[in-house]
């Protein structure tokens, strides 16, 4: 029975351990203000690396063009939430490397009906989706009198803004909002080209809405 007793107390032991450990990496924030909303294909893996990429210098060689809104618009308050969208010189260009070894090498895995059982004992971090390889876009809108920015990571050339975001974007009461669109090229969610900034933010407004 005593040895029975340790046994148990070891594994007990152990899985506090790892408990505590995991808990900890979870309470690390890649950015003050949290993870952003996520499209296309991106992973909080590739966020991680845009995080990173920011404390790059300043580039606006190959940086995006924003089509929609129009620079200084002014977008009425009843609207629907606009379209974001841009075109980028990263799409456009030729030959890269495709996603391979990594991403073929790690497959997201299924969980199995019991897992559950197996972690009550040695609780275990959820698989990665496979390494990212692409353009990637970090979007952010800066809105006046709010802490963070609305930030999005997309591998699209355009994000909806949603109805959340756009009635956060009703706050700044008819002031300018800010525009910044970070773009790079990840090859396996490692910094292959870039990053790339906008030379000026883009700048749009929401109406203030009349009662």
């Amino acid at each position: 029975m005593t040895t029975r007793r340790r046994i148990l107390g070891s594994i007990c032991a152990s899985a506090l351990l790892l408990t505590s450990a995991c808990g900890k990496d979870e309470e690390e924030e890649p950015s003050k203000c949290g993870d952003p909303l996520y499209g296309g294909s991106a992973t909080d893996e590739a966020w991680m690396t845009m995080v990173d990429a920011q404390k790059k210098p300043q580039d606006s060689s190959r940086a995006v063009t924003v089509t929609s809104p129009s620079a200084g618009a002014t977008l009425a308050s009843n609207a629907s939430p606009p379209l974001i969208s841009w075109t980028s010189p990263l799409r456009a260009s030729l030959d890269r490397d495709t996603p391979g070894r990594l991403a073929r090498a790690f497959p997201r895995q299924k969980r199995g009906p019991l897992a559950w059982l197996g972690e009550l004992l040695v609780p275990t971090a959820e698989a990665h989706l496979p390494p990212y390889t692409g353009d990637i876009y970090l979007v952010q809108v800066t809105v006046p009198g709010r802490e963070c920015p609305l930030e999005v990571l997309t591998s699209d050339l355009s994000w909806q803004m949603d109805a959340a975001s756009w009635t956060a974007v009703a706050g700044a009461n008819g002031q300018d909002l800010s525009l910044q669109i970070t773009s790079a090229y990840l090859q396996e969610n490692r910094l292959k080209e870039g990053p790339y900034r906008l030379a000026t933010p883009h700048t749009f407004r929401r109406a203030v809405a009349t009662p």
